[in-house]
């Protein structure tokens, strides 16, 4: 269970942001070693410098209509998109837990995302699908993004999808706070409609035994992280975890 001042750094992270987000797969051995080196330039951020192992649990649960269209905007490369997922951090239902309402796209190479807070207060763990998705609405904080997914749920006939789970470690520059790198492992996709599905879940591994590093900036990538990249040859790769996952759980296709 998440301290009670854990509980408060989560609720207070950023509610609005655009950034550029360099994404890399790395294997347990050049983890290993990239994390080594980038120690020299990074500080934990301080939400994780006193947990076990530096580690915090992120759920979401996505939303897609009956044709998966965020799934093949993501494949199809599109320059403008975007998609819906309800944020936690606990895997189940607890007094107080944050969970959020997010918008996340991207338009040309900046990313954005926009979340307002959810009322904890409805039994999440027993609301599906439909029963779910208008909970939320009644729950959610007034907010242009709230408006945004009440618009998209009828107009497109939005419904949760799957969830996905992983654990992540986060760093800040010590030289410029703005500057993230998270280190995200033990990915797991859950086919669901709901944010709790409970233990009759059937979760499956995505991209087992490597991790997924996001590089997060808003102006330039500082010289010290070229160097890095040069010397264990990184190389970025477009990846989405939600469109991973749905693969994963069989789901969808990238049919190109």
């Amino acid at each position: 269970m998440v301290e009670t001042k854990e509980r408060v750094r989560a609720d207070a992270s950023p509610l609005h942001f655009a950034r550029f987000e360099f994404k890399y797969i790395l294997s347990a051995a050049k983890r290993k070693a990239v994390e080594k080196d980038l120690l020299y330039f990074l500080d934990y951020d301080p939400f994780v410098a006193n947990r076990p192992d530096h580690k915090y649990l992120v759920r979401s649960l996505y939303f897609d209509d009956p044709n998966y269209s965020a799934f093949h905007d993501k494949i199809d490369g599109l320059k403008s998109r975007y998609k819906f997922r309800v944020r936690t951090y606990e895997q189940t239902l607890t007094d107080n837990v944050p969970i959020f309402l997010e918008i996340k796209g991207r338009h040309n190479n900046l990313v954005y995302k926009h979340r307002t807070p959810v009322q904890p207060e409805a039994n999440w763990s027993e609301l599906k699908g439909n029963l779910f998705s208008s909970e939320l609405l009644t729950k959610t904080e007034k907010s242009l993004v709230r408006d945004q997914f009440e618009y998209d749920l009828y107009r497109k006939s939005l419904s949760p999808v799957a969830l996905i789970d992983y654990q992540r470690r986060p760093y800040i520059s010590k030289y410029d706070p703005s500057f993230r790198i998270t280190f995200d492992e033990q990915l797991r996709a859950t086919k669901a409609v709901g944010l709790f599905p409970g233990n009759t879940a059937a979760p499956r591994r995505v991209l087992a035994g490597y991790t997924v590093v996001e590089v997060k900036f808003r102006h330039h990538l500082p010289s010290w992280f070229h160097q890095v990249i040069q010397a264990h040859e990184l190389t970025r790769v477009s990846i989405s975890k939600i469109v991973s996952g749905m693969e994963a759980l069989d789901m969808a296709y990238d049919e190109h």
